[in-house]
């Protein structure tokens, strides 16, 4: 197996996270540390170690849904010693975030310690739309909404097509509510999108995945995911 598949599966971090951990020299296996990001273990007689901890293969995986407040980092350090979504979960077992939401950004967010499924849900290639509730300045004309439909140019990319229909208008106080969906995740993704077209936002929630909603799950908690919930992730193509 793959180092990085393996320490994913370890529910250390993330596949990309893990790549990370090695050229950083964190990771060890049989006492030599590993410096190839291509390197290939046997999961049944090595001993692998990140940050000289052993550590093996999750018996049972964890799929956790959290309603993320604002205020909070969806990475487990920050430099700046905010607190971290990890800080919401009374749990034993190590997980982390599928993708990321910003620091002022709240609603709809999975962990696990299931690297194989991170790595599904986190590929652009999949297309899982991602819901969000967006409070933006002014109200988008046609026009824009044509534009963010079919793509903005951002800084040295072009987005994939995406979805926005506006929910309310308040034209007294000058805002407008948008439902806004997108499948790729690049960093502020929609908060750019919505710059773009001259309508920054002033608040944001995310309130969906694929078919998996928020509803009903109060700010600052969490649920464990049903059956269902996970075998329709497992299943997406």
């Amino acid at each position: 197996m793959r180092i990085n598949k393996y320490i994913a599966s370890c529910g250390i971090a993330s596949r990309r996270k893990s790549e990370e951990l090695i050229l950083e020299k964190r990771v060890r296996v049989n006492g030599k540390i590993v410096e190839e990001l291509s390197f290939n273990i046997d999961e049944n007689n090595d001993i692998v170690e990140v940050d000289n901890k052993k550590i093996s293969l999750a018996n049972n995986y964890i799929y956790i849904l959290l309603n993320k407040p604002e205020g909070y980092i969806t990475t487990v350090k920050d430099q700046f010693n905010r607190p971290s979504v990890i800080d919401l979960l009374d749990i034993k077992d190590r997980v982390y975030p599928i993708g990321r939401l910003d620091y002022e950004t709240s609603g709809f967010l999975l962990l696990t310690n299931d690297g194989d499924l991170t790595y599904k849900l986190t590929h652009p290639k999949h297309e899982v739309d991602k819901t969000y509730i967006a409070k933006v300045k002014g109200t988008p004309t046609q026009d824009e909404i044509n534009n963010f439909k079919n793509g903005l140019t951002i800084e040295d990319y072009k987005t994939a097509p995406a979805k926005i229909r506006i929910l309310k208008e308040n034209k007294e106080k000058n805002y407008s509510l948008c439902e806004i969906k997108i499948h790729e995740g690049r960093n502020r993704q929609v908060r750019k999108m919505c710059r773009a077209i001259n309508h920054p936002v002033l608040n944001l929630r995310r309130t969906a995945m694929g078919k998996i909603r928020l509803q009903g799950l109060e700010i600052g908690k969490y649920r464990y995911l049903t059956e269902e919930e996970i075998s329709y992730l497992k299943g997406i193509k």
